[in-house]
């Protein structure tokens, strides 16, 4: 479900009820530098319930969805070894599918290769582009809009280095678990009471000291191509530290984003 929607507390209550154990399955939350501004859960709740894979991973280094991968397949394991159920909590889509459909195994294309890739689709502009990719992998064209730059390039060089279409990688692609092995719950709550939880939220995330924790991740230097630079708040706040915006102006920004 959406941030704020109340996901964490009420997996608190299942996990009491069903004897389970909490996975985290939100990108953010894996951060140990960033624990106010992705309202990690409480330690009161930690205390009553088990949860993992939250907040054990540096914002110095980056992290995957392979890598959660692997490491929530261990935890599965290590609970129900104990006779417990895993309850996996968290707003990252694509988490949620690489578990429950499986994570494709595209090798690994080499920087030099993709480089060439995108300077040639500069070069050429997206049009023309397009159409060298549909001569190249005629499936694209079921599967990708023509103004779509990001996914174009991602399907040629694909395509080009492991002379298979990405369709045929996902064709591929299963999961070792089976579709009766998951139980899922989305939180749809109605658009005005999330708004006002998110208000609340910022809140209390900007009362807390998330304008300081923002300052010591600046001082981090992470990359601005770090997934971590993305955790809401981030860039508001740093506005808010350059003296861009003020305070009011900066919990506008929180909370529409």
């Amino acid at each position: 479900g959406p941030t704020a929607s109340g996901k964490s507390n009420f997996a608190v209550k299942v996990a009491k009820k069903i004897n389970g154990e909490i996975i985290n399955a939100d990108s953010m939350q894996v951060y140990k530098e960033l624990d106010i501004l992705t309202a990690r859960p409480q330690k009161k709740n930690c205390s009553l319930i088990p949860h993992h894979l939250y907040g054990f991973h540096s914002v110095k280094k980056k992290f995957s969805t392979g890598k959660w991968l692997k490491l929530a397949k261990q935890k599965i394991k290590d609970i129900k070894n104990k006779k417990k159920i895993p309850i996996f909590v968290g707003g990252t889509g694509l988490y949620f599918k690489a578990l429950t459909e499986g994570l494709v195994k595209i090798p690994n294309i080499p920087i030099k290769f993709r480089s060439n890739v995108r300077t040639l689709q500069k070069k050429i502009g997206q049009k023309k582009f397009y159409q060298k990719l549909v001569n190249l992998d005629p499936s694209s064209k079921r599967t990708i809009n023509s103004s779509d730059i990001q996914r174009s390039i991602r399907a040629y060089e694909v395509k080009a280095y492991t002379k298979k279409s990405l369709n045929e990688w996902f064709k591929e692609t299963k999961s070792e678990y089976k579709k009766k092995d998951f139980y899922k719950i989305y939180f749809d709550i109605p658009r005005i009471e999330l708004i006002k939880n998110i208000n609340e939220r910022t809140k209390k995330m900007l009362n807390k000291g998330a304008i300081l924790e923002v300052k010591k991740f600046l001082r981090l230097s992470v990359g601005n191509d770090h997934s971590a630079r993305k955790a809401i708040g981030v860039s508001e706040i740093g506005d808010f530290l350059e003296e861009k915006y003020d305070l009011n102006e900066t919990f506008q920004k929180i909370s529409i984003k």
